[in-house]
Parts: C-alpha cells; sequence; structure tokens
C-alpha cells in the first residue's frame, strides 16, 4: 500500500472510529490514555467513575494490568455522574496495551449486556464481581465472613494440544457442571477466565479452607474425553473476608497468591 492509500485509509478509520455510538479508548500497560474517540472524551470527562454499588473503581493502571496479566476481557458497569456505561477491557497482550469499549447503558444495568459465558452458562466476570461485591457488603454488616476461590485449569494448554480445542472446550464445559452441581446452590461459580474458573461463598465462621477444599476435588477429577482419560491438572487459592476489603482488592490478593 503506498503512503497516499495508507493516508486515506487512516483517514476513513478515524472517521468511522469517531461515529461509533461506543466510546473507544486505547490504553498503554500503565493505563495511560493513547487515543480516544469523541463518545469516550463526552463520557468521561473529568469524572471519577465509579461502579454500580458506588464504590471507586481501581485506578486506571491497575485495570490495564490485570486485564493484560490474566489475558482475559473484562467487563466492569461503571456509574458516572451523568451516565452509566459498560467498560469493556479487552487485553492486546502482543503490544502490552488494552482497548476499552464504553457502551452506554440504555436500560437497567443488570439486563443491559449479557452477563452468562456462551460456553459454560455460567456467570462471567461482570456478574462475579457483583456476586463478590453483595457477599462482601452481608459480610460486613452482618458479622458473617466471605471467600473467594480462584481455580487454574493450568493443563489446559496440553489438553488442547494433545485432544484439540473442541475437546478442551468439553472439558471446561464439564468442570463448570461439577462445580455448579457439586456445590451449595446459594454458592456462586464462575467463568473467570480462558482457563479458570470463580467461586464465592458465604459462611458464619471458619477460614474458607473447606469450601476450597471442596473445590479442589471437585474440579481435580478426571474427565472422560473422547476415548481418553484426562486429569485437568488445577491449581486452587482462596481469600476469607470479613467484608471490609473492597471486591477488586480481594480478587487481586486470590490472583496474586495463584501466582506464586
Amino acid at each position: 500500500m503506498s503512503t497516499v492509500q495508507m493516508t486515506a485509509s487512516l483517514a476513513v478509520w478515524d472517521e468511522f472510529v469517531s461515529a461509533l455510538p461506543v466510546g473507544v479508548l486505547l490504553q498503554d500497560e500503565n493505563g495511560v490514555v493513547l487515543a480516544a474517540n469523541r463518545l469516550a472524551s463526552t463520557l468521561l470527562g473529568d469524572a471519577s467513575a465509579r461502579d454500580d454499588s458506588g464504590a471507586p473503581l481501581p485506578s486506571c493502571a491497575e485495570l490495564a494490568a490485570q486485564v493484560l496479566r490474566t489475558g482475559s476481557p473484562l467487563t466492569i458497569p461503571v456509574v458516572l455522574p451523568h451516565a452509566q456505561v459498560w467498560a469493556d477491557y479487552h487485553p492486546i497482550t502482543s503490544r502490552s496495551q488494552v482497548l476499552v469499549l464504553l457502551r452506554p447503558v440504555q436500560s437497567d444495568v443488570p439486563h443491559s449486556a449479557g452477563l452468562l459465558d456462551a460456553l459454560t452458562g455460567l456467570p462471567g466476570r461482570a456478574l462475579l464481581l457483583d456476586r463478590l461485591d453483595q457477599a462482601l457488603i452481608r459480610a460486613r454488616t452482618q458479622g458473617t465472613l466471605a471467600t473467594l476461590v480462584l481455580v487454574d485449569v493450568h493443563r489446559m494448554a496440553a489438553v488442547n494440544a494433545a485432544h484439540g480445542f473442541r475437546r478442551g472446550d468439553e472439558l471446561l464445559a464439564v468442570l463448570a457442571r461439577r462445580l455448579r452441581e457439586g456445590l451449595r446452590a446459594d454458592y456462586t461459580v464462575a467463568r473467570y477466565g480462558g482457563d479458570s474458573f470463580a467461586v464465592v461463598a458465604e459462611h458464619p465462621d471458619g477460614s474458607g479452607e473447606a469450601v476450597a477444599e471442596r473445590v479442589h476435588e471437585l474440579a481435580g477429577r478426571a474427565v472422560r474425553l473422547g476415548g481418553a482419560r484426562v486429569r485437568p491438572g488445577v491449581r486452587v487459592c482462596w481469600v476469607t473476608s470479613d467484608g471490609d476489603a473492597p471486591p477488586h482488592s480481594v480478587v487481586a490478593h486470590v490472583e496474586e497468591r495463584l501466582r506464586t
């Protein structure tokens, strides 16, 4: 493509992005905005953003770091003084950048976007964060405890390589069903990332270890894929809170434990 054609294409692209009905931001790994269209600037302005519980959001740097670290998209309901939006964070890991799409909420927040994971039918991250936030509020106000368990299926790459991605998806669906059916009905089981799940449990006392052990037992059992018997290989970490910490801090703490 010639320089003239490239310049024309960029101009058309800029015009297209500017006219989109969603805000578009490009951030670096530190959360610094590299580019933004007009709607994104209008939506954000200079106002401080909060989640739909009223709590301040983590910094742009913290959100960018979380998305790039996990390599998975993240959706957060954001409340601004003049608007409600869904903020969709998409990692561009090859460039250590994050693409953020800001979608205005046209109806009430819980029903304005798909909150369930398409493969497993489990709640996705946005709904998980809401459930965790509500559990922490109850822990703080009622004197109970809330435990967040993260499950990393660390052999997924090997399973996909040996059996194909269709079988890998089948493995994740089986694990999702086991967790949902094997845990108490009032626990939240969610798809946390591409190869990970999360569980939110509320209980009157204890360290949460019993919950984590039950999750590990269910997820660690062998699964039959076609004619092969496959053990997924899982690692489980958890944290229990009395509700004093905000949900994003609880998530960050468990993620840190899972990486060490």
